[in-house]
């Protein structure tokens, strides 16, 4: 058991520095896949949102995440857990005049060019660990991890600190690709998708949502809320052989080379779309509490 632990915390650390290299190499690469740098899914709602137009969905999951936060007109303080380029604390920080938005990120690129999107906002990206960041107990009124968690393997840790740095009554809400049964129950075609997916895009592992919703009520949050986005979400999935196909033109055409991260990036994205279909053992959730 000894030796397994430490394998795993081995490979962890591997994980890791692994991510921090795709995301310093890769980022830039989103703009293609999101004009606003959204590095995420979209959440799609029929006649408000246009599914041709990703952008329109990619913006409108910022607003389905943050209406669960339920914030009012006193000051918030919001932390994004992994918050990539700012996308959502961008969305956010437009919606509502009343929020001040921290987000953290292990990436030097990602806190470069998104505190350079963030000039004359009341935002900042810090680089943090989101398992271990340097904030005070009870600094923040609402935390949200917008496909985060999902790089440290949905792990207990990044739960453990959301509820450390919230507020009592604060809110978290999580919005990720979660298993619907143990991987070890996976049939052979979603289990070669899944490790593909994992190792391409960095994610240690994905967990189930039960074991999220479990792990929260044993923290003591309260008022969860699973919610199963799965079919909102798919119209966006769908972009992306399209996205990828643009993509490569692009870098054809301009007679330029793509990098080994934005090989593992694309190669992510497909396998995301292949993981997707296996709806039996894969879905997209958003899951809110209060601290």
């Amino acid at each position: 058991m000894k030796t397994q632990t430490l394998d795993y915390q081995n490979y962890s650390e591997q994980n890791k520095i692994e991510m921090i290299d795709f995301y310093n190499e890769a980022s830039e690469d989103y703009e293609f896949w999101s004009n606003d740098f959204n590095m995420h899914f979209g959440y799609f709602i029929p006649f408000k949102t246009n599914p041709f137009k990703r952008d329109s969905m990619l913006n409108q999951m910022n607003a389905q995440v943050i209406k669960c936060l339920n914030i009012k007109d006193t000051k918030n303080r919001l932390v994004d857990l992994g918050c990539g380029m700012g996308g959502t604390m961008r969305y956010a920080l437009k919606q509502f005049k009343n929020i001040i938005a921290y987000g953290v990120t292990l990436s030097d690129f990602q806190v470069q060019q998104g505190n350079n999107l963030l000039k004359g906002k009341n935002g900042i990206i810090l680089k943090e660990n989101y398992n271990n960041t340097s904030f005070k107990s009870n600094s923040f009124d609402s935390a949200v991890a917008v496909e985060s968690f999902c790089h440290s393997g949905h792990g207990e840790n990044s739960l453990k600190e959301a509820h450390r740095i919230l507020k009592p009554a604060g809110r978290l809400v999580i919005a990720d690709a979660f298993l619907k049964k143990d991987a070890t129950e996976l049939c052979k075609g979603a289990h070669y998708s899944y490790k593909s997916l994992c190792d391409h895009w960095s994610l240690e592992k994905l967990e189930t949502h039960s074991f999220i919703k479990e792990k929260l009520e044993t923290l003591g949050f309260k008022n969860i809320k699973v919610e199963d986005v799965s079919f909102r979400v798919a119209p966006s999935v769908l972009h992306v052989p399209f996205a990828i196909a643009g993509f490569i033109l692009k870098k054809l055409l301009s007679f330029k080379s793509i990098k080994r991260e934005s090989l593992h990036n694309l190669k992510g994205s497909f396998y995301a779309l292949i993981t997707g279909l296996h709806m039996k053992s894969f879905g997209y959730y958003i899951i809110s509490a209060t601290k």
